[in-house]
C-alpha cells in the first residue's frame, strides 16, 4: 500500500521520474499464481487467418495448446481499430482531474480507475483505465467531450457491434471444433428464446504509461478472465505475455491489423476443461506508452446456470466442474480470485 508520504494518482503515472514504493513488485510474489518459470522465451501464440478453410481445426488446436490465439482477416476495418485507439489516447491525454470526472463509482463496473483486479494485490499496478460496460458510458462521455460527444459515442457503438459479431462467430467455430454448437449450450438456448442476448460484453480502455523502472513494475498482473472470450487490439508497443506450462511466461508481438483472443473462464467450464482459461499480464516499458483496448464477451445474466455442455462430458462423464450461477461464480471469483475453477471442481485434479 502507498506509505503516508505517497500522494500518486494513476492519472499522473506517466510524468514520475523515480518509481514510488506502491508500485515497486516483488516479481517472487508477483507469479505466485504460477508454477516455477526462469523468465520470458522466445516463442509466440498461433496467427490464425479466418479465411483459412482449416480454420475449426486450427482454432480448436490453438485453443487446447495456448488457451489464446491472434486472428488476421477478422472483418473489422483498420480505421475503425483506429479510431477506437485514438479515442483511447485522447481520453488518456486529459489532465488527471479530467479523467477523475468519468471515475468508476464503488459497486459500479463502468468508469475510470485502476485494474478491477488491484484489491488482490499488494502493490499498484502502471495503468489506467476507462471501463465501458452499459449505457452509463454516454453520460460521462457528455462530461468529458461535449463538442465530440457524438462522434465518439458512434465509434463505441459501431466497436460493440463489431466486436460482438466477431465474437459470435469465433464461439460458433470454436465450439464446432469440440464437435457441438451454440445450441447445445442449455442457457443459450433458455436465453435467445426470452429474447435476449446469449451473452454481454464488456469494453476496457487501457495505458501503460512509460516507467522509470520497467523491470520493477507491473502494468497488469498475472490473472485470468472471468467471461467466455477477450478479444484484444493492441496499440503498436508491445507488454502483453501469456503463460503456457512447458515455455513460462510468452510475449505476444502486435502485428499491424491483427488481433488477439484468450479464453476465459466461463468457456473453460463450458468445455470441461479441455480449453483452458489462460493466465497472461501485461509489462511495462521505458521509451513508449502502450495502448490495448480488450473487449470482454460473457457471461450472462447473473440467475443463469453454468456447467460444462453435456456432449462434450459424454455419457460417462466425469463433470469436472459442478453446476453455479453466474453471479455465484463471480463472487467465488471476487473472495477467493485466482482459485476460483478450484473452488467449484468437483474431480480432483490429481485422479
Amino acid at each position: 500500500m502507498p506509505s503516508i508520504t505517497e500522494d500518486v494518482s494513476i492519472g499522473n503515472l506517466g510524468s514520475l521520474q523515480t518509481l514510488p514504493d506502491s508500485f515497486t513488485w516483488n516479481f517472487t510474489a508477483a507469479d505466485s499464481l504460477l508454477p516455477p518459470s526462469s523468465a520470458t522465451v522466445k516463442e509466440s501464440i498461433p496467427v490464425i487467418n479466418l479465411s483459412d478453410p482449416d480454420v475449426t481445426t486450427l482454432l480448436g488446436n490453438a485453443c487446447k495448446t495456448w488457451g489464446a490465439f491472434q486472428i488476421a482477416n477478422h472483418g473489422i476495418s483498420q480505421s475503425l481499430l483506429d479510431d477506437v485507439e485514438s479515442l483511447s489516447k485522447t481520453f488518456f491525454d486529459m489532465p488527471s482531474e479530467r479523467k477523475l470526472e468519468a471515475a468508476s463509482s464503488h459497486k459500479g463496473v463502468s468508469g475510470y480507475g485502476e485494474p478491477r483486479i488491484s484489491p488482490f494485490f499488494e502493490k499498484k499496478m502502471w495503468s489506467e483505465g476507462l471501463t465501458i460496460a452499459d449505457g452509463s458510458y454516454r453520460n460521462q462521455f457528455l462530461t468529458i467531450w461535449p463538442r465530440d460527444y457524438t462522434k465518439y459515442c458512434g465509434i463505441i457503438e459501431e466497436y460493440k457491434g463489431e466486436m460482438e459479431n466477431l465474437a459470435s462467430r469465433l464461439l460458433s467455430c470454436i465450439l464446432g471444433s469440440l464437435g457441438v454448437t451454440v445450441d447445445d449450450i442449455e442457457w443459450a438456448q433458455k436465453t435467445e428464446k426470452s429474447g435476449s442476448k446469449m451473452s454481454r460484453g464488456v469494453i476496457r480502455l487501457n495505458h501503460y504509461p512509460v516507467c522509470p523502472e520497467p523491470e520493477r513494475a507491473m502494468g497488469l498482473a498475472a490473472h485470468t478472465d472471468s467471461c467466455l472470450l477477450t478479444i484484444l487490439h493492441q496499440s503498436n508497443m508491445g507488454g502483453l505475455q501469456v503463460f503456457k506450462e512447458e515455455s513460462g511466461w510468452v510475449t505476444v508481438e502486435p502485428i499491424p491489423g491483427v488481433l488477439v483472443v484468450n479464453i476465459g473462464d466461463l468457456f473453460h467450464i463450458l468445455s470441461n476443461g479441455k480449453f483452458p482459461s489462460v493466465v497472461h499480464r501485461a509489462r511495462v516499458n521505458q521509451t513508449k506508452s502502450r495502448i490495448s483496448i480488450a473487449y470482454l464477451w460473457g457471461g450472462p445474466a447473473g440467475d443463469v446456470k453454468i456447467s460444462p455442455i453435456s456432449k462434450i462430458v459424454g455419457p460417462v462423464g466425469p463433470y469436472l466442474y459442478r453446476p453455479v450461477t453466474w453471479s455465484e461464480y463471480l463472487r467465488i471469483k471476487f473472495e477467493v480470485f485466482d482459485k476460483a475453477l478450484d473452488a467449484i471442481r468437483v474431480v480432483n485434479p490429481t485422479n
